[in-house]
């Protein structure tokens, strides 16, 4: 099968450049930059894409690729730290600059054709602050920012780009990808990940040929996707764990179970709310609520564990976003750890079973449906693994659990009367220390002040608030403030990620 190899220099947006390409039924694999050379030189990669990174070309043990890429014949596009390096590697020169970030106007100085469908003006995003001062020998300057920043150049099959094609904010940047996989590559629509499950299923068969598989399940279309695979891998040998943490929307657990046993998967629940809540009193720190509840859930699975004595294995449907959040890319900045792949403690002895960590939540959906799940699974809003934990702002207390709970519920059932739960990615609400003064019953009253978070998005990586009707956030606030005495202000948040992440910690 033809790909593209995808060179990943810590950019948080790596995997959303891989995504793109996987959106044009082209496969794309993001691979380490030393590992760049070696795998572009099989048949079948067709093109290269240099990412983007937070480290300057300058900077002592930067990323770097070997010079035998630029001498492969294949069609190379740099983006943004992919963009400078080209420069830097054949000759050119880049220097700090003032810094672009944001939307940003650019102008076409030659019409080339991965600018087919552009205008000669177009608005693209940009998030950089070295630039390229001079091309290498032998380049065109393509484009030019409304700081007179190199945007683009070309020479051959060579391109480089300052801006970020792969983020919706560049209007036209699909137009580019799609110019450059078809026009340049010349590489045909074969990937489709429905068609991964036989593939996905050996993987798993051959992975866990020597024991049990325990699968850790949430209800959620990540988890009840992998527990299928599984269970069609290994058959008896599959042990589906549900975990009851006390941090599930209301309900939430018995759901959870009723779906899974419909259909067919034999579930374990194991109560451990009050060991998590005793642990998560009082603590205030993000990335500590993440570490407790993800130790806790180890310690949780060992002891589940220690009861089956073939168990050799753990699966869990880490997806890419989980991955490179984490910082579990090399050269990428941490933004938060995530229980199900950097929260683990070393003394966890489970192999670790992923069938999906080389997949995007769309993806999963495609695969989902090619599985039958029902549209409750495929259509389920993304959920957290620490669960509510994480969308209490400050000490963790039992009182502000409840109120998660409760508001987060009135937002999904308020969303699902005017028929937009499907059409958002995320709808949720998180509570912090600070209260408002309000008047209820003709009384003064000192409540909590709730934030409602909803977003929409494609994978995560990045997002933008909803533009919701002005009745359904009335709606909104005022069940939440009628329903829930403790809350006497509803807020909505309206920034978008990046520079926000879509959950509070």
């Amino acid at each position: 099968m033809e790909k593209v190899i995808v060179v990943n220099f810590g950019s948080q947006y790596a995997h959303l450049i891989a995504r793109r390409v996987r959106e044009r039924g082209v496969y794309a694999e993001v691979v380490h930059p030393e590992e760049a050379e070696k795998a572009a030189e099989t048949p079948e990669v067709k093109a290269i894409i240099l990412s983007g990174g937070p480290s300057s070309v300058y900077q002592e043990g930067a990323p770097d690729v070997s010079d035998g890429i630029f001498h492969l014949d294949k069609p190379i596009l740099g983006i943004c730290y992919g963009h400078q390096l080209i420069a830097k590697k054949l000759g050119g020169a880049v220097q700090r600059g003032k810094g672009e970030y944001g939307k940003t106007l650019v102008k076409l100085l030659e019409r080339d054709l991965i600018f087919d469908g552009w205008s000669n003006e177009e608005v693209v995003w940009m998030s950089h602050e070295d630039y390229v001062k001079e091309p290498p020998p032998g380049f065109a300057v393509l484009a030019v920012s409304e700081n007179g920043y190199i945007a683009a150049m070309r020479k051959g099959h060579i391109y480089g780009v300052q801006f970020h094609p792969e983020v919706s904010h560049t209007v036209k940047g699909g137009h580019l990808l799609e110019n450059f996989l078809r026009k340049v590559a010349n590489i045909a629509s074969t990937w489709r990940p429905e068609e991964q499950i036989r593939r996905l299923v050996e993987d798993v068969r051959r992975k866990a040929a020597a024991g049990d598989v325990i699968i850790g399940v949430s209800g959620g279309i990540d988890s009840t996707v992998t527990a299928l695979l599984v269970h069609m891998a290994v058959g008896e040998r599959a042990h589906a764990i549900f975990v009851d943490h006390g941090l599930f929307r209301e309900d939430e657990p018995q759901q959870v179970v009723s779906l899974l046993t419909s259909l067919g998967i034999k579930v374990h629940v194991v109560d451990a709310r009050e060991r998590f809540l005793k642990r998560l009193e009082g603590v205030s720190d993000c990335e500590e609520k993440r570490r407790i509840v993800g130790e806790t859930f180890a310690e949780v699975f060992a002891e589940v564990v220690s009861k089956i004595p073939n168990a050799k294995y753990l699966a869990q449907g880490t997806l890419y976003p989980d991955v490179v959040e984490s910082g579990a890319v090399k050269g990428a900045d941490r933004i938060k750890s995530h229980h199900n792949v950097g929260g683990l403690p070393p003394w966890f002895k489970l192999e670790l079973i992923e069938p999906l960590r080389e997949f995007y939540k769309d993806e999963v959906r495609r695969i989902a449906k090619a599985l039958g799940l029902p549209d409750e699974v495929v259509y389920r809003h993304p959920f957290p693994g620490p669960g509510l934990a994480v969308r209490i702002i400050g000490p963790f207390t039992r009182e502000k659990l409840e109120i998660v709970r409760k508001a987060t519920k009135i937002v999904e059932e308020e969303l699902e009367r005017s028929g937009l739960l499907r059409k958002v990615w995320q709808a949720f609400a998180t509570v912090g220390d600070d209260k408002w003064v309000g008047v209820k019953g003709d009384r003064r009253s000192v409540g909590y002040i709730v934030t409602v978070r909803i977003v929409e998005s494609e994978d995560a990586m990045t997002a933008d608030w909803a533009r919701l009707p002005y009745d359904v956030l009335e709606r909104i606030s005022a069940r939440i403030t009628s329903e829930i005495p403790q809350v006497s202000m509803v807020t909505y948040a309206i920034t978008t990620k990046p520079p926000s992440t879509i959950e509070p910690c």
